[in-house]
């Protein structure tokens, strides 16, 4: 008997012997009259047993049988469930093997058979959390993780998370690469569900951001400075009117950071169940099954029902902002080069001012190469370029001599360096009045 069922003893001994009244008893007792009049009652016929709980020292109605706990532990030993935590393997044994048991009891049975260890809790420094964003669309937290998704199962894949600050609703996809064109076909997607958010928030890799040239002679140093060319990503969403905004940490984007802890537990035990192996298992597994069961159980609801999102109008062009855009220059012969390949324009689509322009090239999502003349758009098709010019043969190569020295003053050099020359005093008694022009 506890020391609460002692004093509960000692004061209904009370009002049975009419020390007190049933109504003084009720209040010291925290009870109802009436139930104090069902425990006198109680008394009488039992004794003081009556104060004690009638199941005590007999088996709950609700203890699972020796069976169904063999049968858990024998389902949660396999390979396929390693690492399973109580709570996520009581859904899978209502799932998969309709099997129902509550999460605290499977978690005793599981730390009794060493499938889990329980975590001791710790004091956590304090930390003060930024207040999430009022409205639905006002940022959005965009990040890829490279982690082991598939456990050596597959090729490498990628998971690109898009989650709403607000709400934290989740829009991902696998990805055999993190490339440019993979985040926008992911943009693409989140654009056309939701629409235009007002920010993007994201870290500052080279995908999102040029980065800054520096002089070797003064590394680390801000110095001449300039505003480098957006990177194509960051040139789409100018071309959208949505704004970006970079992380100096990965702990200042903490929410999608999370989100890729959560789904490295729980998205990969679960593609290790359905035995997923290639990319279009992943992403049917992530479509089907996890983003809904994140959506419906991980989101909360905003401070501000209004939706942030802003509609896509006719003047936004996602096959043209959605690409890779370069410039190019016509030629006087209405051709362009790109990518190794010579384009020529069609006929119709010549205009005023086209020849020696700058256009825009549009290599797109789909494969499709658009080029595009101030408003207009220009029909071009591939042509093989022209043959250069094959150079004439060349006779043997002639022995170099020095130039701009006649043959004649050669030969009349030589004839003065082979002849035997006067003494001074000769040389000096010579009239030149009277001497020929050449000297013998």
């Amino acid at each position: 008997m506890t020391q609460k069922e002692r004093d509960r003893l000692v004061v209904l001994k009370k009002a049975q012997k009419r020390l007190i009244t049933q109504k003084q008893a009720a209040e010291e007792l925290s009870l109802t009259e009436r139930h104090v009049r069902r425990l006198l009652v109680k008394l009488r016929g039992e004794g003081d047993r009556a104060v004690m709980h009638g199941l005590r020292g007999r088996a709950s109605n609700r203890r699972l049988s020796p069976e169904l706990r063999e049968k858990a532990m024998r389902i949660l030993s396999q390979e396929v469930y390693h690492g399973f935590g109580p709570t996520l393997a009581v859904e899978y044994l209502a799932k998969k093997h309709k099997v129902r048991i509550g999460r605290e009891a499977l978690r005793k049975l599981m730390m009794a058979a060493g499938l889990w260890r329980g975590k001791r809790r710790t004091l956590e420094a304090v930390h003060t959390w930024r207040q999430r964003r009022s409205a639905r669309g006002e940022l959005v937290q965009w990040d890829t993780s490279d982690h082991d998704w598939l456990e050596g199962r597959g090729e490498k894949l990628y998971l690109i998370h898009m989650i709403d600050d607000a709400s934290s609703e989740l829009t991902a996809r696998f990805v055999e690469s993190d490339s440019t064109a993979e985040n926008m076909r992911l943009l693409w997607s989140y654009l056309e569900h939701n629409g235009r958010p007002v920010a993007f928030y994201t870290d500052k890799a080279s995908l999102f951001q040029t980065a800054r040239k520096h002089r070797r002679d003064r590394p680390g140093e801000e110095v001449d400075a300039v505003e480098m060319p957006p990177t194509q990503i960051g040139r789409a969403l100018r071309e959208l009117g949505v704004s970006w905004i970079p992380a100096h940490s990965p702990q200042a984007k903490g929410r999608v950071e999370r989100s890729f802890a959560t789904a490295q537990d729980r998205l990969v035990k679960g593609l290790r169940v359905t035995g997923s192996s290639t990319l279009e298992q992943a992403n049917r597994y992530l479509e089907e099954e996890f983003l809904p069961w994140w959506n419906q159980h991980l989101t909360v609801a905003p401070a501000n029902a209004a939706d942030a999102h802003r509609r896509l109008g006719p003047e936004h062009d996602l096959a043209s902002a959605l690409s890779h855009i370069e410039t190019r220059q016509v030629g006087n012969d209405y051709t362009l080069h790109y990518q190794g390949r010579l384009y020529q324009i069609a006929r119709g689509d010549v205009r005023p001012g086209l020849r020696g322009a700058a256009v825009r090239v549009e290599a797109r999502l789909d494969g499709s190469l658009a080029v595009r003349f101030q408003q207009h758009w220009l029909n071009i098709k591939p042509i093989e370029p022209r043959p250069k010019a094959v150079p004439a043969p060349q006779g043997p190569p002639r022995k170099p001599r020095s130039a701009g020295v006649p043959d004649a003053w050669r030969a009349a050099h030589q004839r003065m360096s082979q002849t035997k020359s006067l003494p001074v005093w000769q040389a000096a008694a010579i009239d030149r009045t009277r001497t020929r022009q050449t000297m013998d």
